[in-house]
């Protein structure tokens, strides 16, 4: 029997001037999951960088696609297409406006609340049954592109580099576990726990 592909994919912008910005996040979290499975994205194919790993008894790609925020569909189909991926394996990492700083929130599937990236993964994909992580970027003061391309700042630095490692802790967990384990363990608010209470 023919084991089932994993795809995970980090959304974000190739140049270098977009490295670092709110809308890069989910190549952040990307880089952090490939290191610390030593895991190198040095094949450059499906208009992505990408590699196929085995992890966990799983084989599982890792991809951040090179077409731009935009066209992130395109990519993913290509990839999706050739290696015959299941829907359902089918993992997004991506940047979100409506969640706090550094929040993550895990979603089986749902609309794309406007973001472009997702936009053209659910149209070329012709679903919108796909799992995401996201992790908050805060709500724009005053343009919405401006903000999304945007570096953070000193003390939101804090709250994002907690966030990336939790996001590719989480991926980890999803590998070694499955989704809705994995929901529960990462989507829970932490209550910050008051002198003299329990």
């Amino acid at each position: 029997m023919e084991k089932s592909i994993y795809l995970i994919v980090g959304l974000g912008n190739p140049d270098k001037k977009y490295e670092g910005t709110r809308h890069n996040i989910g190549f952040m979290v990307i880089d952090s999951f490939c290191k610390k499975e030593n895991i190198n994205l040095n094949i450059n194919d499906f208009f992505a960088m990408y590699n196929k790993v085995k992890l966990f008894d799983k084989d599982v790609i890792i991809a951040k696609p090179m077409t731009y925020m935009n066209n992130s569909g395109i990519s993913v189909f290509e990839i999706v297409k050739f290696f015959k991926i299941k829907t359902e394996n089918i993992l997004i990492i991506h940047d979100d406006l409506d969640l706090n700083v550094g929040e993550l929130r895990l979603k089986p599937k749902g609309s794309s609340g406007g973001h472009n990236g997702l936009k053209s993964i659910f149209t070329n994909l012709q679903s919108e049954d796909i799992k995401r992580i996201k992790i908050g970027i805060g709500k724009p003061k005053y343009n919405t592109i401006d903000h999304v391309l945007t570096k953070f700042d000193k003390d939101e630095k804090v709250l994002i580099d907690e966030a990336i490692d939790k996001a590719s802790d989480a991926i980890i967990y999803y590998l070694q576990n499955n989704f809705d384990l994995c929901m529960s363990k990462y989507n829970h608010k932490e209550k910050k726990v008051e002198d003299g209470s329990k």
